[in-house]
């Protein structure tokens, strides 16, 4: 009985072995497999997480890259901002030079205006001046033998005759011009007369032109009598 008992319980024990064996050696397969698998999957997974971390450094170094463009361009545009108001600047700056320069422009027209006023009234006046001086002239040029000669700047010279009753031909002279202020300017008289000046003076401020030449004639007669 013990041999057979020994004999069933090592029938049990190799059953059991063969069977434990299967599942086990079932098991291990399965175990293979999902290693195999987990493999894979952590392959395809670190391949998949590597690509997704390459895209991401990509997108990283874009938006790195954008970045500094944008930096670059709000630079620029501050730039570009500052010389904009610099040019600004100028411009009103250049117009305010503008807008003064052309009041002094008005002034200058204005001022033209006034001053050409004055010359052509001074001119009229002039003008009328010597239509009485040739008048005076004309009076004079048969009664007292006077004649006038338009000589070097701009100057008349009065030549009398017939006061010397030994020569009535000797000339007695002067010149008289109009000086930067329109006045008589009486000199050059031959032979000399010391009253010259005085007349002059009288003729500036009667404005008396016949007075002064019947003067100047008593002159040069008391020369020729003294």
């Amino acid at each position: 009985m013990v041999e057979d008992e020994l004999a069933l319980f090592d029938k049990s024990i190799n059953e059991f072995w063969n069977k434990f064996k299967g599942t086990v050696s079932d098991t291990s397969f399965q175990m293979v497999g999902l290693r195999d698998t987990y493999k894979d999957s952590i392959k395809i997974f670190t391949e998949k997480l590597s690509l997704k971390l390459k895209e991401e450094e990509q997108m990283a170094e874009k938006f790195l890259e954008y970045q500094n463009q944008i930096c670059k361009q709000n630079k620029l545009i501050e730039e570009k901002k500052d010389d904009l108001l610099k040019l600004i600047a100028e411009v009103k700056e250049k117009r305010q030079e503008l807008t003064s320069l052309s009041a002094k422009i008005q002034d200058l027209k204005e001022e033209y205006a006034k001053k050409k006023e004055i010359i052509s009234t001074a001119n009229k006046a002039n003008e009328e001046r010597l239509k009485r001086l040739q008048l005076s002239v004309d009076l004079f040029k048969d009664r007292l033998g006077l004649e006038i000669r338009k000589i070097y700047g701009d100057k008349l010279q009065f030549i009398f005759t017939n006061i010397d009753p030994k020569n009535p031909e000797r000339p007695f002279m002067f010149s008289l011009c109009l000086d930067e202020e329109k006045n008589y300017q009486v000199s050059d008289s031959a032979p000399h007369l010391e009253c010259l000046a005085d007349f002059q003076e009288k003729l500036r401020k009667t404005k008396n032109f016949s007075a002064f030449l019947a003067n100047v004639r008593k002159a040069f007669t008391a020369v020729v009598y003294n």
